[in-house]
Formats: C-alpha cells, structure tokens, sequence
C-alpha cells in the first residue's frame, strides 16, 4: 500500500491510498472554495448523560445530486470535485460538513471505489483489502489528536437509511467522549468480570454464539452470527476469533482472511430480498449499516476494572427492512423507551442467510 497525503483548496486534508507503490499523486485542488465554517457543539443530557452534537452548518449539505454532479467522483472532462485526481484506487479526506470539528473531533469521508455505480459488495478482495488498511491506518493516526477518546468506522447504504450520496463511501467519527453504546459494553464488561470471577463477556458470548444455531459463516479467523437478542430483522456481528481491542490489533491471517468473508457477508445481504430481481422491478439493494466497535483511547476508569485488551473489536451489519418492501422503523416503544422489538426471530434471519450462501 502507497500513502498519499495532500490538501484540498480550502485546508482539509485528503489521503490517496493506493495498491500499486509507484502510484503517483501529484494533482492539485483548483476550485475556488471558502474556508470551512463550523458550528459544532457537544452539549450533554443532564438526565440521560449522554452527548449530542449540534451542527447546524450541516443544512446546507450537498444532498441527493444525480451523478453527473456527485462530490465523490474522480475529477475530469472539465469538472472539479472532492478529489481532485483522475482516477483514485481509496481517498480519505476530511468531511466539508462534519458533524464534529475541532476540540469536537473530526470527521472524515472514505471513499472506497471511483466506480460512482458500484457498492463495497461489488469489491475485489484486493480493494476491500486496502479498505481495511485505510480504516486501520486512520484508526492509528486519529487516535492520537489530543481531543480524540473513540474512532468510529462506519457505513450507511441505501436511500433508507438517510444516505444523501449515492457514491459507495463510509465515514469515521473520531469522538471528543465514549460513545453511550460503548460505554454500555464496558460496563456490562465489568459487571461480567465480577459476577464469573473474572471471565470475559466478549469471550464467553463468542462461545455461546459458536455453539448455537445463529451462526451465519464460521471461517479459520472470522465468525458471523445473529445475535441472540438482535435490534435489527437482519442483523449479524463478525467477531475475529482472537480477541483484539481495535483494527490494529489483528493479524496477518485475520486481514488476509477478512475480505473474502466480508463481501460473502455483503453479497448475502444482498439476496435475502430477491435483489437480483431488480432490473425487473423487484427490490432495490438492501440498505444497511455496517460499524466497526472498537475499544475507546480514553481512560476507562469510570467504568470499572476494565482496560483496552478487554474489549473486543467487532462489526455489526444490520438493515431496516424487515421484509420485501417494508422497513422497521424506529417508532414509539424503539425511539421514546429504547426498546426494540424485533420482527423477525434471530434464529429464522440466521438460517435465511445461510441459504442465500454464493
């Protein structure tokens, strides 16, 4: 893998990575932008202790531009977009609408394919394989911004799930706190440790998991299963079988491994409503969100006698739709108690995904 990096017209930063070492990245942003201007906020709940970001500059967003216009493309024939080279094998740069700037975090956009018509499942091995470098080296680099206590790796797909462009590219939320979700792991991290004598959750759940009927693929490095008590229809966590904390932490055999379990994964998704079809008329894509959980960098004191190795990375893949052409919405027991209540048995979504196997 190359490293690139460079500056877009109005100082955000922008990272070529490459697969080939003698890619050379010497194309200059000539669009007349203003500076960024932001006003993110953290304000926290004082009755729910949580944070919520306020960036009211995010309105006026590029949203939902027909493809000839979209930001994500390589520049050419005339037009001038976010990345200002040709062609682009990953590009990383900094969000022109973070949700999070400054001592507020940061927020950057990855783009994973200059094909403006494919999606990550359409990948080969050798590009999903240069992703995974992407997420692992900004993991690093972003840990170490003095405001920064959790990286987040993510990505929205699909019209559904509040994508505003359609070009195949994820996110990554550098975080000035511990997220809620998070903190709730290490607290039931803790709670575990004291309650079986110093057992870990993420293990003890990972067994349980490897042992029932919910396992969707279970290769040498990688298992995915649908969780037992699962939010989403169709929802599966990939854990690697060795515990890590984070993205830098797994091996040679588990970054080989990842992408051909990964795209199987993605491409399952993607017949588990017909999409196949869709040319005819049947289901578009399935829209779904795919995030990675990492250990946090902050100090974990608060939360118990937990440190980083405790935590176990993973990634949680899950969609709305619940089945062809209806979505699980987020409605009043889900949105004003946190309480999901999920259609579709874990047990069924998991043997659905196995029989859409390639």
């Amino acid at each position: 893998m190359k490293k690139t990096s460079t500056r877009l017209a109005d100082g955000r930063e922008l990272i070529y990575y490459d697969v080939r070492d003698d890619a050379v990245r010497t194309a200059a942003d000539s669009r007349p932008l203003d500076p960024v201007a932001t006003t993110s906020e953290i304000r926290r709940d004082p009755l729910l202790g949580d944070s919520v970001a306020i960036a009211s500059h995010r309105q006026g967003r590029t949203y939902h531009p027909p493809a000839d216009e979209c930001p994500l493309c390589p520049s050419g024939g005339g037009r001038h977009t976010e990345i200002p080279d040709s062609s682009y094998d990953v590009v990383v740069f900094e969000n022109r609408f973070p949700s999070l700037a400054g001592d507020a975090g940061r927020c950057e956009v990855v783009c994973f394919t200059p094909d403006h018509t494919a999606s990550f499942a359409d990948l080969t091995e050798e590009q999903a394989a240069l992703v995974l470098e992407a997420w692992t080296d900004r993991t690093a680099e972003l840990s170490h911004l003095p405001s920064v206590a959790q990286v987040f790796c993510f990505e929205n797909r699909g019209a559904e799930i509040g994508v505003t462009l359609g070009h195949p590219h994820g996110q990554i939320y550098a975080y000035p706190f511990v997220t809620p979700r998070t903190a709730l792991m290490l607290r039931s991290l803790a709670a575990h440790r004291a309650a079986t004598g110093g057992r870990n959750l993420f293990d003890d759940v990972l067994a349980e998991e490897r042992a029932g009927e919910r396992v969707v693929l279970d290769a040498e490095h990688w298992v995915a299963f649908v969780p037992y008590a699962a939010h989403w229809p169709y929802e599966v966590h990939l854990y690697p079988k060795r515990r890590v904390p984070d993205l830098l932490g797994l091996d040679d055999a588990a970054r080989t491994e990842f992408p051909k379990v990964y795209l199987e994964l993605l491409r399952r998704f993607d017949r588990i409503f017909g999409e196949g079809e869709r040319e005819s008329g049947g289901e578009p894509p399935t829209p779904y969100i795919a995030a990675w959980h990492q250990a946090p960098f902050a100090a974990l004191g608060e939360y118990g006698h937990v440190n980083r190795d405790d935590f176990a990375l993973h990634l949680e893949l899950f969609t709305i739709r619940r089945t062809s052409g209806k979505l699980k919405f987020l409605a009043g027991s889900e949105s004003g108690m946190s309480v999901f209540i999920n259609d579709v048995p874990p047990e069924a979504a998991a043997q659905r995904l196995r029989e859409v196997a390639s």
